[in-house]
């Protein structure tokens, strides 16, 4: 099952891309994860007033969107993370993912900088390795 599953009107509306079959993993695994992510895309509304309201903080965009995952009980969901090299344990900054419900992450972001969207892949990144399935 791959993104083509998505409904059309999410394609149109949006530039879809995967990794390692994620679509396919979230409708077989995680039905009702899939469920909660395909409705929140098609109930998205962006109101020009919403693009036109300066930046600082969480724009109206992202707070809407976070809203329908939190009304679908998806949570804000914080990682304590460290380095451990030569059994020397250095903490390391933790990480907030906006929206997380039964090991399902998702990160809202609307018109952010490059270098925090490759923070926030390689943060997923390590966050999914095998240790923490």
């Amino acid at each position: 099952m791959p993104i083509d599953q998505f409904p059309q009107k999410i394609r149109d509306a949006y530039e879809i891309h995967e990794w390692k079959h994620a679509s396919a993993i979230l409708q077989s695994d995680f039905p009702d994860e899939w469920a909660d992510l395909v409705a929140v895309l098609s109930g998205i509304r962006v109101r020009r007033s919403h693009v036109l309201v300066g930046g600082g903080g969480r724009s109206k965009i992202t707070q809407s969107i976070d809203r329908a995952f939190y009304a679908r009980g998806w949570v804000e969901k914080k990682w304590e993370t460290k380095i451990v090299v030569d059994e020397l344990t250095t903490e390391s900054p933790t990480h907030k993912v906006d929206c997380y419900k039964n090991r399902v992450a998702v990160e809202i972001e609307w018109s952010n900088k490059d270098p925090f969207f490759d923070r926030d892949l390689n943060n997923f990144r390590l966050l999914r390795s095998p240790e923490n399935e």
